[in-house]
């Protein structure tokens, strides 16, 4: 039977992080910059990782010094998505962002066809398709508006698209030798250490901003961040990286669910259809059993 457990845990992932994309939105409004904010995400979500297992566990925090550079690239692939993914939200709709990224199932099963020589299923193939059709009606990109959006907005979102499917592809390589845990925290540790480098570090203290920005600012480290990120790693562990992407993108359907309730925003026709494509997607995929790996 599959590992239904990982689904969920993919599935819970997906509706944190269409929340908090409409979060960084608003954050954005404020006048922080994405990769203001991709700093505040990847610092505090190390800190705060640091201190929960340090309390925790702290034998987690212990590494293979040999795995320095495989910990440096997925570190530098978190900072790469989680900046060209809200840098697209900044020049873009959210949904927009959304569907650009929730390209990533195709670039992850690309991926495992062409270099790893793994066979896809006929059931996959149906499910990446259903899903990436479903993500195009769901998010209204039907809409010949979408023509006049951003040009650097869409390139970043591909981007992310991309680098996320490389950051799927990369953790599950590392839960092979450690907890998701231990993989989290120094992905993120090495992506807030890239991006303070690049950029001047906590520059935003300089400026004043109310209370509900910090507030979001702090939604979106733990629930839009450490939490969603957690359990997708724990979904990765647990089901096929292909798998993975494909259910994740519950996220565009889960974004118009909150934009309907809190915006009034009302679903057109083909974005419903849309909609019942993506869980298609997730349904057809849940018909094939799954491999489990085994983490040291």
């Amino acid at each position: 039977m599959p590992d239904k457990t990982g689904y969920l845990f993919i599935i819970a992932a997906a509706l944190l992080w269409a929340i908090s994309g409409t979060a960084s939105k608003f954050i954005f409004s404020s006048g922080i910059s994405p990769i203001e904010l991709v700093q505040f995400r990847a610092a505090g979500s190390a800190v705060l990782l640091a201190f929960i297992l340090g309390v925790q566990k702290p034998s987690l925090l212990a590494i293979n010094l040999r795995k320095i550079g495989y910990f440096i690239l997925l570190g530098a692939l978190l900072a790469a998505t989680q900046f060209t993914y809200l840098f697209a939200i900044s020049k873009t709709l959210v949904a927009v962002a959304i569907l650009l990224q929730y390209q990533a199932p195709l670039v992850v099963a690309l991926y495992m066809f062409f270099i790893l020589r793994e066979k896809l299923s006929i059931t996959t193939v149906i499910a990446i398709f259903c899903s990436l059709l479903g993500c195009y009606l769901a998010v209204g990109a039907y809409n010949f508006n979408i023509l006049f959006i951003s040009k650097t907005g869409i390139i970043s979102g591909l981007c992310s698209a991309v680098t996320f499917a490389l950051y799927t592809i990369s953790s599950e390589s590392g839960m092979r030798w450690y907890s998701p845990w231990t993989v989290l925290f120094y992905a993120f540790a090495v992506a807030a250490i890239i991006l303070n480098i690049i950029h001047p570090p906590f520059h935003v203290f300089g400026r004043s901003h109310n209370f509900a920005t910090w507030w979001w600012i702090f939604f979106v480290i733990l629930f839009g961040t450490v939490l969603p990120f957690a359990f997708y790693n724990l979904g990765v562990q647990r089901i096929r990286p292909t798998h993975a992407s494909i259910t994740s993108t519950l996220e565009p359907i889960a974004a118009a669910i909150i934009s309907y309730v809190f915006l009034g925003e009302i679903l057109e026709q083909l974005q419903i259809i849309g909609s019942i494509l993506v869980i298609s997607a997730i349904i057809i995929l849940q018909q094939k059993p799954q491999k489990k790996m085994s983490t040291n």
